[in-house]
C-alpha cells in the first residue's frame, strides 16, 4: 500500500448508495444473519451519524482516496451475554478494498482512539467462527482467542451456521501507529 490516503470520518448522505451497493454483495454480507435492504442501510446511516454526533465515536466511514471504502470503528455490545457490557471494534468493507491492508489500518486508528481517547481497558471483536478472514484480521490486530470465550450468538438459533461465534479480546497496552498515512476527518 503506498500513497493510499485512508479517512475515518462521520457518514454523509453521499454514503447511502456504495453502503447500500457493499450491502447487497453476497460475498460482504456472507456472515451477516439478515441481509440489509436498501432501507435497513439507510436507517443504520442515520443510526450511526447519530450515534457519533452523540457521543463524538462510533462506527466511522472509512474513505480511500476520496471513495466510501467500508466503515470501521467502536460499538456498545447490544446484547448480554457473559462478557458484557463491552465495547466491540467491527467493520465492514467493499470488496475491492479486501486485501489491501485497509481493514487493518482502519482498525489500528479506532483501536488507538479507543485506548488512548477513551482509555477503555479492553476492546473485543466477535464473528461467526466461520469467517476465516475476520479472525485473521483480529489476530493481525493483536487480539487473543480463548475457546472458553466462544458463544452462540444469542439471535441466532442453535442450527444457524452462523450460531457459534468466537470472541477476541485485546488489553489496553501501548499502541503502535499504523505504517499507512492516515488523515483524520470529524472523528475519530
Amino acid at each position: 500500500m503506498t500513497n493510499i490516503s485512508i479517512l475515518l470520518r462521520q457518514w454523509k448522505d453521499e454514503d447511502l448508495e456504495p453502503f447500500a451497493a457493499m450491502n447487497a454483495d453476497e460475498d460482504v454480507i456472507r456472515f451477516i444473519p439478515k441481509h440489509p435492504t436498501k432501507a435497513e442501510s439507510k436507517d443504520f446511516l442515520m443510526w450511526a451519524r447519530a450515534d457519533i454526533d452523540r457521543r463524538g465515536w462510533g462506527l466511522w466511514v472509512v474513505e480511500v482516496d476520496g471513495e466510501f471504502a467500508g466503515f470501521t470503528g467502536l460499538e456498545e455490545t447490544k446484547f448480554t451475554v457473559h462478557f458484557t457490557p463491552s465495547v466491540e471494534i467491527g467493520w465492514r468493507f467493499r470488496r475491492e478494498y479486501w486485501g489491501r491492508s485497509i481493514a487493518y489500518a482502519a482498525a489500528l486508528e479506532a483501536q488507538s482512539f479507543a485506548f488512548q481517547n477513551l482509555k477503555l481497558s479492553e476492546l473485543v471483536s466477535f464473528t461467526a467462527a466461520i469467517n476465516t478472514r475476520s479472525r485473521r484480521l483480529m489476530e493481525r490486530l493483536g487480539f487473543i482467542r480463548r475457546e472458553h470465550d466462544d458463544f452462540c450468538h444469542p439471535s441466532l438459533a442453535e442450527d444457524n451456521p452462523l450460531c457459534l461465534h468466537v470472541l477476541y479480546r485485546k488489553a489496553n497496552q501501548t499502541v503502535e501507529p499504523p505504517t499507512t498515512p492516515m488523515r483524520r476527518g470529524h472523528n475519530p
